[in-house]
């Protein structure tokens, strides 16, 4: 029996997100949207279906804006809420979806208390700790997307400044999903060899720059609107670790209980994803700048999670 995988939010994101988990055949999809937009998943779905035929793939796509149809599903990753736009952080849009996310995490509790839940929508690192609260699920089944995203695009930054191949570029992004997230350069390779060795230490300090903001950079191109493709296959990789339990290690917002002397909030750390869901938290020694970055990281999530009342 195929697994069930429910997308909450049918936007650039969701589609994206059934696409890719389509082709990898996770299991079979449903993409949820509001009754306003039933017509426009129920098309996605259905665009999609006509698409297998190309590929090979079996799996079944529908497109609901029924909660019952949610009923038992194995794995909800969740985009819904309003996107960025121009001039906005990702603070701005904590108000509208705090709601949002609230609403989500009590049907979910209700219709598939059993569910692994990654969560996508921003503030990132307030919404899943919403989520969390208000679902009161266990810490092993609630994750955020955020540091895969972050630790990619860092990835794809050193590969186009050296030329080198990205699938040779190791490196990791720990702390909150916004501008204070902290790139551990010191970690970071090329095929086994220091990134120092390759880079200057100027040059990494603007890769490292322009990763913090890289999401902000696109919104702005875009003009209305947010990425949406690597954050779909970023959320594609968490699924697919829990779904074929391969125990990858993956950079996500986990609940920190200790882990790098953080207590009691959801944030960036190297997490392995399996099918218990986030099996272990990797904590490792930092340097005292990646500490003293770390902290100011997480006074950020602080602020934010205060925000929510929870």
């Amino acid at each position: 029996m195929r697994k069930k995988i429910a997308l909450i939010g049918g936007g650039q994101i969701g589609g994206n997100l059934a696409l890719l988990a389509a082709q990898k055949e996770l299991g079979d999809i449903i993409i949820f949207d509001i009754p306003q937009a039933e017509g426009m998943v129920k098309g996605k779905a259905l665009d999609l279906m006509q698409l297998r035929p190309h590929d090979g793939y079996d799996t079944n796509i529908t497109g609901t804006s029924d909660w019952n149809d949610l009923i038992d599903s194995d794995l909800f990753i969740i985009t819904a809420g309003i996107p960025r736009k121009p001039g906005m952080d990702r603070e701005d849009l904590l108000e509208i979806n705090l709601g949002i996310i609230k609403n989500v995490a009590k049907e979910i509790k209700e219709k598939a208390p059993n569910s692994f839940v990654i969560v996508i929508s921003n503030p990132l690192d307030a919404m899943v700790y919403a989520f969390y609260k208000t679902s009161g699920f266990p810490k092993n089944r609630v994750v955020g997307m955020a540091g895969a995203l972050d630790s990619t695009r860092f990835r794809t930054f050193i590969a186009m400044e050296t030329g080198y191949s990205v699938q040779d570029v190791t490196c990791m992004v720990l702390g909150g999903h916004g501008d204070t997230m902290v790139p551990i350069s010191r970690l970071a390779t090329i095929g086994g060899v220091p990134i120092l060795d390759i880079i200057s230490k100027d040059k990494l300090k603007e890769i490292e720059d322009r990763t913090r903001v890289a999401g902000g950079e696109i919104v702005k191109l875009f003009g209305n609107g947010s990425a949406f493709y690597a954050p779909a296959q970023s959320a594609i990789e968490m699924a697919e670790s829990y779904l074929r339990d391969k125990k990858r290690v993956i950079p996500c917002a986990a609940l920190c209980e200790g882990e790098f002397g953080i207590e009691g909030y959801f944030i960036g750390v190297p997490t392995v994803i399996g099918s218990n869901g986030v099996e272990e938290i990797l904590d490792f020694t930092l340097s005292e700048k990646e500490k003293t970055d770390l902290n100011n990281t997480l006074d950020a999530v602080k602020k934010t999670v205060k925000e929510t009342g929870l």
